[in-house]
């Protein structure tokens, strides 16, 4: 019992320290090396972070897909792509809020970082919707909700981690959870558009006058030519992951590292860049994607490891079979509040999938549904959240506060949390 208290003020600290931003990775091995020398388990801490170092699945795809992005960014086949769909919006009216977000959704699985889909989509699309009399925090807010689409990638972190935990390939998981991450994708374009109606945000004539750089800046983009075929490439691996679906083609299976290979060869082509080049960039992805990504999944097996020694996950789990409904709510809301406060719900999500969701079926959930529900919570408690690197991104961009965004996203994504505790659970 002792011990389970000590383990509960660990806890308690260690929220209050990710509250404060300070490093992630850094205070969750702490915590879980603490927990594992109080319990007179030192090495189990240290076995967790060697184990979860060479977990192949993972290391496969993250790597591989952030290699790709840092060739989509380096050719800028990603701005092409924006630029080509952004030409087609431009005589929307009204219906251009929710049309940006629905656009950013879909670019955002092709560029699954949030900042990063943010920023390349967010240059174009933000200054195009404040051109169009729409009040820059709208504009912002249209981006930021977007960038929910990432669930659907298969190089998101969260994709392979619950995959794996599942023994389902990625492609299957994404398509079990893919109509509710359109679902809260729907939620947050539509409820964004009637914030925008109530506070009479759209057709405003002080933001053309206002905001008149980044009008400027539109005509800017619009006076560079999209380039077609360079548009096609950062959806290269995702037709191919997809094709198995089709019948006729259901024997050409991909892993998704060769499909993320042949999209970066295929840029290659296309923009006829240096090889070197190409290779460098996509390998300096797959190095920063192990140290930034891996190495949040990597601290987060650590801190499990620390709560599993210290007896509170049974205890948890005890507690969770006799009273089944807590789990819907924390593994919801826990990462959805963690995401709001902190900036980032994949922290509380994969220290929630770490140690509870394996049990999932203990207490009436499948593993795939309890793991992507709470990924998803975070992703959407992170889209509120005025310290999301995404919103901040959005709110320079759109030269506005951003707490002026995260107030405006903040109503769909109350209502997508909900969905997905009372819907998808």
């Amino acid at each position: 019992m002792i011990m389970q208290i000590i383990a509960g003020l660990v806890i308690f600290l260690t929220i209050y320290l990710l509250i404060k931003k300070y490093e992630t990775r850094m205070v969750l091995i702490a915590a879980g090396l603490v927990l594992c020398i109080i319990s007179l388990t030192p090495m189990s801490a240290l076995d967790a972070f060697s184990e979860r170092m060479v977990s192949a699945p993972l290391i496969q795809a993250i790597c591989s897909s952030m290699g790709f992005a840092y060739v989509m960014k380096y050719t800028k086949c990603d701005k092409h792509l924006v630029l080509v769909l952004s030409n087609l919006l431009t005589k929307l009216g009204f219906f251009l809020i929710p049309a940006a977000v629905v656009l950013t959704f879909f670019i955002n699985i092709a560029i699954p970082s949030a900042a990063g889909c943010a920023a390349a989509v967010g240059a174009t699309l933000i200054p195009l919707l404040i051109a169009a009399r729409i009040h820059p925090a709208i504009a912002g807010g249209a981006v930021l909700c977007g960038t929910i689409g990432s669930m659907l990638s298969p190089g998101l972190s969260h994709n392979p981690f619950v995959a794996q935990m599942s023994n389902m390939s990625i492609v299957d998981l994404i398509a079990r959870h893919g109509p509710y991450s359109l679902a809260v994708g729907a939620i947050g374009a539509v409820s964004l558009s009637i914030v925008a109606l109530v506070k009479k945000e759209y057709n405003i004539k002080v933001a053309v006058n206002d905001n008149g750089g980044a009008a400027n800046s539109v005509e800017s983009e619009a006076a560079e030519r999209p380039n077609y075929l360079y548009a096609t490439a950062p959806f290269i691996p995702l037709i191919l992951l997809l094709l198995p679906f089709i019948d006729s083609l259901k024997a050409y299976q991909i892993t998704v590292p060769a499909a993320m290979l042949i999209g970066a060869i295929y840029a290659l082509i296309i923009t006829r860049t240096n090889p070197s080049i190409i290779t460098k960039e996509f390998f300096k992805g797959m190095g920063n994607a192990y140290g930034d990504v891996l190495g949040i999944i990597i601290a987060a097996a650590v801190f499990s490891a620390g709560l599993k020694a210290s007896g509170l996950i049974d205890s948890f789990i005890g507690f969770l079979i006799h009273a089944p409904e807590f789990a819907r709510w924390g593994g919801t809301l826990g990462p959805f509040l963690m995401g709001m406060i902190t900036g980032s719900g994949d922290a509380a999500a994969f220290a929630f999938n770490e140690t509870v969701t394996p049990f999932a079926q203990q207490f009436g959930y499948e593993i795939p549904d309890l793991g992507m529900a709470s990924a998803i919570s975070g992703a959407l408690g992170r889209t509120m959240s005025p310290l999301a690197g995404a919103t901040i991104v959005c709110a320079g961009l759109a030269n506005i506060n951003p707490m002026e965004i995260a107030k405006r996203t903040a109503p769909g994504m109350i209502v997508g949390v909900i969905f997905i505790a009372l819907i998808m659970l």
